[in-house]
């Protein structure tokens, strides 16, 4: 039994070539019609007519022709773009089948464990939506879990954790935290191998209230391995951001601005596997907002345990005028009175405090190393 391949593609693009050289032949025998049809004699004499005759009669001979080869070059490049269409046809119908019958099978081998256990034999975990965060389950004998939806623009709410795999497989990745929350914990990997998933990062900080201090969420902890795997990396903590502050006439804020702590790496797997990785603390921001809605003075307090030289710079809004002072440095439990101006009209406007040096997050711990296997 012989067998056939055909590339749809290569079709296409051989009938496009084909094209473009039958459409430069015709140019080339219409720009010849003239030249070689109306051939001059080369004298007055009988002879003369004669060959020229001659010739112009071949030419008309050779153009016949031409128009001919011209109308079957047309009708075979139409015949080649039929085939390649005909064929990517085909191909995409079997495709389609093919992927259909798959599905089906699968569904039919998962039917018996979904019903019985909530979870399928073979295949990969849902990843996590807004409505249900956690990635779903691995199949029970193969596949990844799912991963954690990373609730990002959600103050306050920690990260989806990462589904766990089955038997075989790596676990999802933690969900990163919203606002100020903590990052997802990431999925185990297989038990019996598979890494276990990477934890999810903190969220950016947040005022968690009050005159409380902005810091960022800590960094989801790295997914644990089986027997045989490497345990998930910690995730980072949240980075301190701007961020924007309420504040009253008289009113005081902290200025101290901390990022989260990154998040422990996984075990690593029992007979085989390194620890995860430590998530990196989040950084410390230098620089704050913050938007003031009334009165036109405040006082800042220094909470953190050490002096800390601030400087004071007119915000994106472009309504405050000057600042005074333009800077200080305090002790701890130190506090400055700080007055502002504004454009005519105008009675908030917002202002950066730059602080020196940031506040860094503190580091998270290294997971533990896998132990050795006895292969």
């Amino acid at each position: 039994m012989s067998y056939l391949a055909a590339a749809p593609d290569l079709l296409a693009l051989a009938a496009t070539d084909l094209s473009n050289i039958g459409s430069r032949l015709v140019a080339a025998n219409a720009a010849a019609i003239d030249p070689i049809t109306a051939l001059a004699p080369a004298a007055e004499d009988e002879i003369s007519g004669a060959v020229s005759s001659w010739f112009a009669g071949h030419a008309r001979d050779y153009q016949v022709l031409s128009d001919q080869a011209a109308v079957f070059h047309a009708q075979f490049v139409q015949v080649l773009n039929g085939a390649g269409s005909a064929y990517a046809a085909a191909e995409a119908a079997s495709g389609s089948l093919l992927q259909t019958v798959g599905q089906d099978l699968l569904a039919v081998i998962n039917a018996p464990t979904n019903l019985l256990l909530g979870r399928p034999l073979i295949g990969d975990g849902a990843n996590g939506t807004a409505a249900n965060p956690n990635g779903g389950a691995g199949g029970l004998l193969i596949g990844n879990g799912g991963n954690g939806f990373s609730e990002v623009g959600n103050p306050g709410v920690a990260g989806g954790a990462g589904g766990a795999a089955g038997l075989i497989g790596n676990g999802g990745l933690g969900g990163v935290g919203g606002t100020g929350a903590t990052g997802g914990a990431g999925g185990a990997g297989g038990f019996i191998y598979g890494d276990g998933g990477a934890g999810g990062s903190g969220g950016v900080a947040s005022r968690a209230g009050g005159v409380t201090a902005f810091t960022g969420g800590a960094g989801g902890v790295g997914g644990a391995a089986g027997l045989w795997g490497a345990g998930g990396s910690g995730g980072h903590g949240g980075n301190s951001g701007p961020n924007n502050a309420t504040l009253s006439s008289g009113q005081t804020t902290p200025i101290v601005l901390n990022g989260g702590s990154g998040g422990d790496g996984g075990r690593g797997g029992w007979l085989h596997g390194q620890g995860g990785a430590a998530g990196q603390g989040g950084t410390g921001s230098t620089a704050g907002v913050v938007n003031l809605t009334a009165g036109s003075s405040f006082t800042l307090l220094n909470n953190t345990p050490g002096s800390a030289t601030v400087a004071f710079l007119i915000g994106p809004g472009g309504t405050v005028t000057s600042i005074s002072p333009a800077g200080a440095t305090m002790a701890t439990g130190g506090t400055i009175p700080v007055a502002l101006t504004f454009t005519s009209g105008n009675t908030s406007g917002d202002i950066s405090v730059l602080q020196l040096p940031p506040v860094a997050g503190a580091m998270g711990q290294a997971g533990n190393p896998g132990a050795n296997g006895w292969l």
